[in-house]
């Protein structure tokens, strides 16, 4: 985890400076700068198409008494994007547009979901949320974890599809 820090709050923007320099010495300060906003404005447009049009997919998952996964992994995914796009820089709106591009995330998203079930598989994640029923409850507040198939609830009433 120290080494993913190190990379992305020290190297990240050491590439990027290196990046924006190169580009300014061939095409000019102020081109560079144009791209840079250019490119950002672009992105902001796609992140904003790509949202709307997961937050529809999720509403017609959800209308259909279904769990919208994947569309809330792919909303992930263009939040992400979207923070990368809003950082200066031509290695970081990159990897931000390859988020934002359908074909691209669904690439990246293939990959992050064999990595989290992985992690699932092991034991090595956890989760917890605490969910307050604003006094609605006969207890107050539930803890929730998460649990597998195999291993319920020891509460009946947080059965598997609550």
């Amino acid at each position: 985890m120290f080494l993913l820090l190190v990379l992305v709050f020290l190297v990240t923007p050491i590439v990027e400076l290196y990046l924006i320099v190169q580009v300014a010495g061939e095409v000019g300060v102020l081109n560079t700068i144009a791209l840079l906003v250019l490119v950002s404005a672009v992105g902001a447009w796609l992140v904003r198409r790509e949202g709307l049009g997961i937050l529809r997919r999720a509403q017609e998952e959800m209308a259909q008494g279904r769990v919208p996964g994947r569309e809330l992994v792919d909303g992930l995914l263009v939040l992400f994007g979207g923070a990368l796009m809003l950082t200066p820089g031509f290695a970081t709106d990159a990897l931000g547009l390859s988020l934002l591009f359908p074909p691209t995330r669904a690439l990246l998203r293939a990959v992050a979901s064999r990595w989290f079930g992985r992690r699932m598989e092991s034991g090595r994640t956890t989760m917890a949320w605490r969910v307050d029923l604003g006094g609605q409850g006969p207890e107050g507040p539930i803890d929730v974890e998460s649990w597998r198939d195999d291993d319920p609830p020891s509460r009946p009433e947080l059965g598997p599809d609550s």
